[in-house]
């Protein structure tokens, strides 16, 4: 029995955690060595002394106010993060577990209290919360360089000849990731003007590299070529060339080429795979501008690429778009937005439409669609104003 009581009276003394036994009203009674220890201080010294002068300040207020009177009126305490303070004035993080002794009488008698040192855990905790800040401030670099290199891939404005009025709005569900839809309109002499909108394959760099080069090829091979159908075969080749050939690069794309008429505007617009685009007419009506046979630019070893000449009178406005919209999830099982022609109702909606009306509409349906606009979305409209 002596040895019994011997080894009990060491694993008290010398546990891996701070042992107190103290009064009801928080008097310590017994302290084991190690909190001794711990706190720098003789055991026989902190007999006697109130458990609250073992805190700090900041622990000894909510100790008192919070977790001793829950402690007394529930029976238990666990977990409880506070500090020790050393008689060299260090800081110790502990996690306290009490429970009560009842005593005959029904009231409580004694408080066990068992303190577990959490240096290493609040380092930890401490290292993890500096490593997810580390890692928001990454995202929030990594999210503003996405958002600059998206605005330089997009024009600043758009530049439409005399008589005509342009409008246009590019969404990206992704925020920090840049998306493969773009869109222009520019000059090209005094008499014709061209523009385009399309979506390369991928996403981030890769995207916007492609992103890029396409621009820039569309822009160089309309001053040379007058036919629409020549520019996306002229963007085909560069694709193909050896550079970029291992890649696998493509895109869809409309491009087309705008000059003046006596009537209004006339467009001729060439399709490289690219969803069909609208046209919202003066009297109300609303139709697709039939571009079939075209296909995506860079995929196939003979691509064939279609055109069409369709004339713009006042009232009148083309409306360009990429699949972000057609493709968006409803919320009714794997229903997309245009399964059952809901984007050409849509227009139908609301024609007659100037640039500006039509493109914020799409920008509404885009907030309406919500998280069901899973891909980036772009819209490019160009209207004839009536007057």
């Amino acid at each position: 029995m002596t040895g019994g009581i011997d080894d009990l009276r060491d694993a008290f003394d010398n546990a891996p955690c701070g042992y107190v036994v103290a009064s009801a009203d928080g008097e310590i009674r017994s302290v084991n060595a190690t909190m001794a220890s711990w706190l720098g201080r003789p055991r026989d010294a902190l007999v006697g002394a109130p458990f609250t002068t073992l805190l700090t300040p900041g622990g000894r207020i909510h100790y008192e106010t919070h977790f001793a009177p829950m402690l007394l009126t529930s029976g238990m305490l666990s977990g409880v993060a506070v500090d020790l303070m050393a008689s060299d004035g260090r800081r110790i993080p502990v996690l306290l577990t009490a429970n009560v002794k009842v005593g005959p009488d029904g009231q409580p008698a004694l408080v066990r209290i068992v303190a577990d040192n959490a240096t290493e855990r609040r380092s930890y905790e401490r290292e993890l919360l500096a490593e997810r800040r580390r890692a928001e401030e990454e995202r929030s670099r990594a999210v503003s360089l996405a958002e600059t290199l998206q605005l330089s891939l997009l024009p600043p404005s758009l530049s439409p000849p005399p008589g005509l009025e342009a409008a246009a709005h590019y969404y990206n569900p992704t925020a920090g990731d840049v998306g493969g839809d773009f869109y222009d309109l520019f000059p090209l002499s005094r008499e014709r003007y061209g523009f385009f909108l399309g979506d390369v394959c991928g996403k981030g760099v890769a995207a916007a590299t492609l992103t890029s080069l396409t621009r820039y090829t569309l822009r160089a091979a309309a001053v040379n070529d007058e036919h629409p159908v020549g520019v996306l075969r002229t963007l085909d080749s560069v694709l193909k060339q050896d550079t970029y050939a291992e890649r696998g690069w493509f895109c869809t794309v409309l491009f087309g080429l705008i000059t003046a008429s006596a009537d209004g505007i006339d467009v001729e617009i060439a399709t490289g795979g690219h969803p069909t685009p609208l046209l919202l007419q003066s009297d109300g009506s609303a139709r697709y501008v039939s571009t079939e046979g075209g296909q995506a630019v860079g995929l196939f070893a003979k691509p064939r690429f279609t055109s069409v000449r369709i004339g713009l009178s006042p009232g009148d406005t083309l409306v360009a778009y990429s699949d972000g919209y057609t493709e968006a999830l409803t919320g009714i099982g794997s229903e997309r937005y245009d399964d059952e022609g809901g984007l050409l109702r849509f227009a139908a909606a609301h024609s007659p439409n100037d640039a500006c009306g039509i493109v914020a509409a799409m920008r509404a349906l885009v907030d309406d669609l919500g998280a069901g606009v899973e891909d980036d979305a772009a819209v490019l409209a160009l209207g004839v104003p009536r007057s």
